[in-house]
């Protein structure tokens, strides 16, 4: 069988949305760093906003016990 990682919002672990630990988890990254990258995204040009809050409605919450 194969191992299936799945993409989802933190729900322990979050400062807005849960957004960026759950991308951390999915990518094996620090959150610090993905914070920081939507942050830079945000002060260039401000597609970070509109793709946070995309990410945000898309992405769905973490399973209760996952």
């Amino acid at each position: 069988m194969s191992d299936v990682r799945r993409l989802y919002r933190s729900t322990t672990n979050k400062v807005l949305g849960g957004v960026c630990n759950g991308m951390a988890k999915y990518f094996n990254m620090d959150p610090t760093i993905v914070r920081l990258l939507w942050l830079l995204l945000t002060l260039i040009g401000g597609a970070g906003i509109l793709a946070y809050i995309i990410c945000w409605i898309v992405i769905p919450e973490e399973p209760f016990g996952a």
